[in-house]
């Protein structure tokens, strides 16, 4: 047989290692969770979400990259019969309004948002992200008073992607493990245009960070660390907040400082035991009326607590390879109490099972324990 003969069937072959990546990546997952709310006192309520997400990613261009990543919530509770509260589940904080409630009627609400959409432009030592995407600068995992743009509750497990801002950021890599970060998100409202600078270094094994700018009314200065001491994970946090004007609306701001630290320690062996402490310290707290207005607030890194210290732990370990149990309980200055445990179960590589049951408490005339409420959550989960 002649040689060029094969060339068609060798055109058609695919040889491993050699074959060209798609530019187009797309990920996601569906989830079923059902939620019983029990508050002490009052009669219960169920919920049941339908969660979709997926994140569409291109990379087809040299040097530009393209990621849109979509929320969407199909939920029927009884608790959207009351006013406002489907407003609350699909609000949009962001400079853009990218959601909409697609369904609303009765107990039923369909609700969808983009929460990444942005382009990226890496160069050899710069980089361009323009859009909605998230910024970390959190050195911590547990409070983040750096996190100026994307802060979060630490209760809010169903959301690991977290939500994004609507900015600019610029990047400069200045070596190893050192990079200049300047951020730009503007506001509806002028006066609240945030912006910051970061310089993020490293210096014998610690990793640190300096940051200065603006959040929403405050100018703010901070800086952070990271690093391992005999084995044990050591991190720290601190921002200090001072208002340039006062909102017309609301509580009264004054200057604060907002302290983080944290330590965790993996213990050797097959159960992967991993224990965490952490406290939070804030100069001037911002009170809460109550425990729903406190939980339901978007949090600031100045607001990541209602009280002037609070303390977490957790522990975590493995049931067995494919079963993870995690305990973990906030106390707050002021007495309240959270307790949590969660059991997650891998089912299959692509499915997972996970229960969480959630109690808020507290002595006296303490923000939880005016209105004690346990949350029972179950759901099922499948990736793509």
């Amino acid at each position: 047989m002649k040689a060029w003969l094969l060339l068609p069937c060798l055109a058609q072959a695919q040889v491993p290692g050699l074959t060209p990546q798609s530019p187009w990546s797309v990920s996601g997952y569906f989830k079923g969770m059902t939620t019983l709310t029990q508050p002490s006192g009052a009669p219960s309520q169920k919920e049941h979400l339908l969660h979709q997400r997926f994140d569409l990613e291109y990379r087809g261009l040299a040097q530009w990259q393209f990621n849109l990543g979509m929320r969407n919530r199909l939920l029927y509770s009884d608790a959207l019969s009351q006013p406002g509260y489907g407003d609350l589940v699909g609000a949009d904080p962001g400079y853009w309004d990218l959601s909409s409630n697609w369904l609303e009627r009765d107990s039923l609400l369909g609700t969808s948002i983009l929460d990444r959409l942005y382009a990226t432009w890496q160069g050899d030592r710069w980089q361009l992200r323009g859009g909605r995407f998230r910024i970390n600068w959190g050195m911590t995992t547990v409070w983040n008073p750096n996190d100026l743009f994307n802060a979060y509750s630490i209760y809010d497990f169903d959301y690991e992607e977290r939500p994004g801002s609507d900015a600019l950021m610029v990047t400069r890599q200045l070596g190893f493990a050192s990079e200049l970060n300047l951020v730009l998100s503007p506001d509806d409202d002028p006066d609240r245009h945030s912006y910051a600078l970061r310089y993020l270094f490293n210096v014998e094994g610690w990793d640190g960070q300096i940051l200065a700018g603006k959040s929403g009314l405050d100018d703010v200065a901070g800086l952070g660390f990271a690093t391992d001491i005999g084995g044990a994970g050591i991190r720290g946090e601190v921002s200090y907040f001072k208002p340039r004007e006062q909102a017309p609306q609301g509580p009264q701001m004054r200057s604060t400082w907002v302290t983080s630290l944290e330590s965790d320690y993996s213990f050797a062996g097959q159960s992967n035991l991993l224990a965490r402490l952490a406290l939070l310290h804030i100069s001037d707290p911002l009170s809460a009326a109550s425990a729903a207005e406190y939980l339901r607030l978007p949090l600031s890194a100045r607001t990541l607590s209602f009280t002037e210290f609070t303390g977490y732990g957790e522990l975590g370990w493995d049931l067995t390879a494919l079963t993870r149990m995690v305990l973990s309980a906030s106390y707050y200055d002021d007495e309240s109490l959270f307790v949590g445990a969660s059991l997650s179960h891998s089912l299959a590589d692509d499915w997972s099972l996970l229960g969480v049951i959630q109690h808020f408490d507290g002595c006296g005339n303490s923000l939880f324990g005016q209105s004690p409420v346990t949350l029972w959550y179950a759901q099922l989960r499948w990736s793509f």
